[in-house]
């Protein structure tokens, strides 16, 4: 058994190590001089240390601090709306007396198989809802995952019937069921779903590329995107145009900044949520 634990602990202090090199590398990188990057490649420690990248980054503070502002708030609003949709949806779809939970369910699993595509999406946005260059258009895409329903509704359809019984024996209507008894029951689902909608409301910089235009409403991920696409664009031009000779622009290490810049929030908040995964499937019990 000792040497089982062992045996275990090392693997996974190895896997550990392998999940945390690629980090380093990246923090390492971002403060390296771009020469250095250049002539020496990426290392694990900056062999020629310098904030040339995060200084060029932060060089317009308001704007990247309301780029983080909008990704916060959509982050936030999309992760709560759209953790009690899924659970309110798969909770209906789990309970055994609700006789068209099938046909639903086979809708929703539906309309992963086909998609009316890209040009009628964007239409339907645009010219329908009118939603172009909104705070909600950031939100609304991504709001419902017909996985996350699914994953939510297998989760609820083991938490025992006779909580749900007993319960209405007592007069409970179904929200209050669901309110009161099922949602803390599925607490570790909802904080897995909930990382998994927070992740991608976090990193999602294509509905922005294609509905958003106003630059108070430009989410982080987009703004480093569009940051990264115009200074690589000013640096061909120049280059081209033969203007400037030694031209030093920290492509590399600015790359390496904005993704410290991105990630460093979701690797603060995630210790916080990481507890609930290694919780049991339900939480509680049913007295006999």
């Amino acid at each position: 058994m000792l040497l089982f634990r062992i045996i275990g602990y090392a693997v996974l202090a190895l896997l550990a190590l392998f999940c945390f090199v690629p980090f380093l590398l990246v923090l390492s990188s971002s403060l390296t001089s771009e020469s250095s990057i250049i002539e020496n490649g990426f290392q694990l420690l900056p062999t020629e240390f310098s904030t040339e990248a995060y200084s060029l980054l932060f060089q317009y503070p308001e704007q990247i601090l309301r780029a983080y502002g909008v990704t916060i708030g959509v982050t936030a609003l999309g992760t709560f709306a759209g953790l009690f949709l899924t659970s309110m949806t798969a909770y209906v779809l789990s309970r055994k007396d609700f006789r068209w939970r099938n046909s639903f369910s086979f809708f929703f699993f539906f309309t992963t198989l086909f998609s009316g595509g890209l040009v009628p999406w964007y239409l339907l946005i645009v010219n329908y809802l009118q939603l172009k260059d909104t705070f909600i258009v950031l939100v609304l895409p991504m709001l419902l995952n017909v996985f996350y329903i699914i994953v939510m509704k297998s989760f609820m359809s083991g938490i025992p019937e006779a909580i749900v019984e007993s319960a209405k024996m007592d007069g409970a209507d179904d929200f209050r069921i669901y309110w009161q008894l099922i949602l803390p029951l599925a607490k570790p689902a909802l904080a897995t779903i909930g990382l998994f909608l927070a992740l991608g409301y976090w990193n999602d910089w294509y509905n922005a590329l294609l509905f958003v235009s106003n630059d108070n409403l430009m989410p982080l991920q987009y703004y480093l995107y569009k940051m990264l696409g115009n200074m690589d664009g000013m640096r061909k031009a120049l280059i081209s145009s033969g203007a400037v000779v030694n031209l030093s622009i920290p492509t590399e290490s600015l790359k390496m900044a904005m993704t410290v810049t991105a990630i460093g929030p979701i690797l603060l908040a995630y210790p916080f949520i990481q507890r609930y995964f290694v919780q049991g499937l339900t939480i509680g019990s049913v007295k006999g």
